[in-house]
Protein backbone atom coordinates (compact mmCIF):
# COMPACT_ATOMS: atom_id res chain seq x y z
CA UNK A 1 0.00 0.00 0.00
CA UNK A 2 2.87 2.38 0.70
CA UNK A 3 5.19 2.59 -2.26
CA UNK A 4 7.62 4.84 -0.48
CA UNK A 5 8.74 3.34 2.85
CA UNK A 6 9.52 6.85 4.08
CA UNK A 7 5.81 7.64 3.81
CA UNK A 8 4.69 4.59 5.75
CA UNK A 9 3.52 5.31 9.32
CA UNK A 10 6.09 4.48 11.94
CA UNK A 11 5.35 1.35 13.85
CA UNK A 12 4.33 1.77 17.42
CA UNK A 13 6.51 -0.94 18.84
CA UNK A 14 6.11 -1.33 22.56
CA UNK A 15 9.07 -0.38 24.69
CA UNK A 16 10.87 -3.40 26.10
CA UNK A 17 9.67 -4.41 29.51
CA UNK A 18 12.15 -3.70 32.28
CA UNK A 19 13.95 -6.66 33.77
CA UNK A 20 12.07 -8.22 36.65
CA UNK A 21 12.49 -6.20 39.81
CA UNK A 22 14.35 -7.86 42.65
CA UNK A 23 11.78 -9.20 45.05
CA UNK A 24 12.02 -7.52 48.45
CA UNK A 25 10.64 -9.38 51.42
CA UNK A 26 9.24 -7.48 54.38
CA UNK A 27 9.58 -8.42 58.02
CA UNK A 28 8.51 -6.81 61.27
CA UNK A 29 10.66 -7.19 64.38
CA UNK A 30 10.00 -6.28 67.99
CA UNK A 31 12.96 -5.74 70.29
CA UNK A 32 13.38 -4.49 73.83
CA UNK A 33 16.30 -3.06 75.74
CA UNK A 34 17.42 -1.25 78.80
CA UNK A 35 18.98 1.93 80.03
CA UNK A 36 21.07 0.68 82.96
CA UNK A 37 21.67 3.60 85.30
CA UNK A 38 23.39 4.49 88.54
CA UNK A 39 24.47 7.57 90.46
CA UNK A 40 28.10 7.99 91.47
CA UNK A 41 28.42 7.64 95.24
CA UNK A 42 30.20 10.91 95.99
CA UNK A 43 29.03 13.25 93.22
CA UNK A 44 25.57 11.75 92.56
CA UNK A 45 26.36 12.17 88.84
CA UNK A 46 24.14 10.05 86.58
CA UNK A 47 25.82 7.30 84.53
CA UNK A 48 24.41 4.77 82.07
CA UNK A 49 25.81 1.70 80.34
CA UNK A 50 26.42 1.72 76.60
CA UNK A 51 27.65 -1.14 74.43
CA UNK A 52 29.80 -1.42 71.33
CA UNK A 53 28.46 -4.29 69.16
CA UNK A 54 31.04 -6.78 67.85
CA UNK A 55 32.64 -5.69 64.61
CA UNK A 56 30.94 -2.29 64.53
CA UNK A 57 32.28 1.16 65.15
CA UNK A 58 29.17 2.28 66.98
CA UNK A 59 28.00 2.84 70.55
CA UNK A 60 24.41 2.03 71.37
CA UNK A 61 22.06 0.88 74.12
CA UNK A 62 21.68 -2.83 74.86
CA UNK A 63 18.69 -4.41 73.11
CA UNK A 64 17.53 -7.56 71.35
CA UNK A 65 14.63 -9.48 69.89
CA UNK A 66 11.61 -10.41 72.00
CA UNK A 67 11.11 -14.20 72.08
CA UNK A 68 7.61 -15.61 71.50
CA UNK A 69 7.17 -16.58 75.14
CA UNK A 70 8.44 -13.28 76.61
CA UNK A 71 6.87 -10.01 77.58
CA UNK A 72 8.58 -6.79 76.50
CA UNK A 73 9.97 -6.15 79.96
CA UNK A 74 11.24 -9.74 80.33
CA UNK A 75 13.03 -9.51 76.99
CA UNK A 76 14.48 -6.11 77.91
CA UNK A 77 15.92 -7.49 81.16
CA UNK A 78 17.29 -10.64 79.49
CA UNK A 79 18.91 -8.79 76.58
CA UNK A 80 20.35 -6.15 78.92
CA UNK A 81 21.87 -8.88 81.14
CA UNK A 82 23.33 -10.70 78.12
CA UNK A 83 24.81 -7.61 76.46
CA UNK A 84 26.13 -5.86 79.58
CA UNK A 85 27.05 -8.72 81.93
CA UNK A 86 25.06 -6.99 84.69
CA UNK A 87 22.18 -8.35 86.75
CA UNK A 88 19.34 -5.82 86.49
CA UNK A 89 15.93 -5.03 87.87
CA UNK A 90 13.66 -3.52 85.22
CA UNK A 91 11.73 -0.36 85.93
CA UNK A 92 9.45 1.96 84.02
CA UNK A 93 9.25 2.13 80.26
CA UNK A 94 11.09 5.19 78.94
CA UNK A 95 9.95 5.13 75.33
CA UNK A 96 10.36 3.38 72.04
CA UNK A 97 11.95 3.94 68.66
CA UNK A 98 11.20 2.69 65.16
CA UNK A 99 13.45 2.34 62.16
CA UNK A 100 13.82 0.46 58.89
CA UNK A 101 16.87 -1.35 57.55
CA UNK A 102 17.62 -3.90 54.84
CA UNK A 103 19.38 -7.23 55.20
CA UNK A 104 20.24 -10.44 53.32
CA UNK A 105 19.72 -13.57 55.47
CA UNK A 106 22.04 -15.48 53.16
CA UNK A 107 24.68 -14.32 50.66
CA UNK A 108 22.92 -13.79 47.35
CA UNK A 109 19.56 -14.33 49.03
CA UNK A 110 16.62 -11.97 48.69
CA UNK A 111 16.77 -8.51 50.15
CA UNK A 112 14.71 -8.28 53.33
CA UNK A 113 13.36 -4.94 54.48
CA UNK A 114 12.97 -4.99 58.25
CA UNK A 115 10.59 -2.66 60.06
CA UNK A 116 11.79 -2.62 63.66
CA UNK A 117 10.36 -1.23 66.89
CA UNK A 118 12.43 -1.20 70.08
CA UNK A 119 10.95 -0.61 73.54
CA UNK A 120 13.28 0.71 76.26
CA UNK A 121 13.01 0.37 80.05
CA UNK A 122 15.03 1.87 82.87
CA UNK A 123 17.15 -0.80 84.58
CA UNK A 124 18.87 -0.71 87.96
CA UNK A 125 21.97 -2.89 88.36
CA UNK A 126 22.08 -5.33 91.29
CA UNK A 127 25.36 -7.10 90.48
CA UNK A 128 27.37 -8.67 87.71
CA UNK A 129 30.40 -7.49 85.79
CA UNK A 130 30.63 -5.50 82.55
CA UNK A 131 33.34 -7.85 81.30
CA UNK A 132 30.84 -10.75 81.41
CA UNK A 133 28.89 -9.56 78.35
CA UNK A 134 28.15 -12.01 75.53
CA UNK A 135 30.04 -12.42 72.24
CA UNK A 136 27.70 -10.06 70.35
CA UNK A 137 29.35 -7.17 72.21
CA UNK A 138 32.97 -6.01 71.99
CA UNK A 139 32.73 -3.67 74.97
CA UNK A 140 30.29 -2.45 77.62
CA UNK A 141 31.10 0.71 79.53
CA UNK A 142 29.68 3.08 82.16
CA UNK A 143 29.47 6.63 80.77
CA UNK A 144 28.37 9.89 82.32
CA UNK A 145 25.04 10.94 80.85
CA UNK A 146 26.56 13.84 78.88
CA UNK A 147 29.28 11.61 77.43
CA UNK A 148 26.65 8.97 76.57
CA UNK A 149 24.66 11.57 74.64
CA UNK A 150 27.80 12.57 72.73
CA UNK A 151 29.02 9.03 72.12
CA UNK A 152 25.67 7.51 71.04
CA UNK A 153 26.00 6.70 67.35
CA UNK A 154 22.31 6.97 66.50
CA UNK A 155 19.92 9.89 66.86
CA UNK A 156 17.18 7.59 68.16
CA UNK A 157 19.47 6.41 70.98
CA UNK A 158 20.24 10.03 71.89
CA UNK A 159 16.51 10.72 72.08
CA UNK A 160 15.93 7.73 74.40
CA UNK A 161 18.92 8.71 76.58
CA UNK A 162 17.47 12.25 76.87
CA UNK A 163 14.10 10.78 77.90
CA UNK A 164 15.84 8.63 80.52
CA UNK A 165 17.72 11.66 81.82
CA UNK A 166 14.42 13.53 82.24
CA UNK A 167 12.71 10.53 83.87
CA UNK A 168 15.58 10.25 86.36
CA UNK A 169 15.42 13.94 87.24
CA UNK A 170 18.80 14.91 85.84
Amino acid sequence: MWDDPAMAPKSRAKAPKPAAQTQIEHRREISAGGIVWRRRTKTRALEIVMVKPAGKDAWTLPKGLVAKDESLIEAAARETREETGLEVVPGERVGDISYVYSWHDTPGGPLIRIFKRVYYFLMEPTGGDLSAHDEEIDEARWLGIDEALERASYKSDREIIAKARNALGE
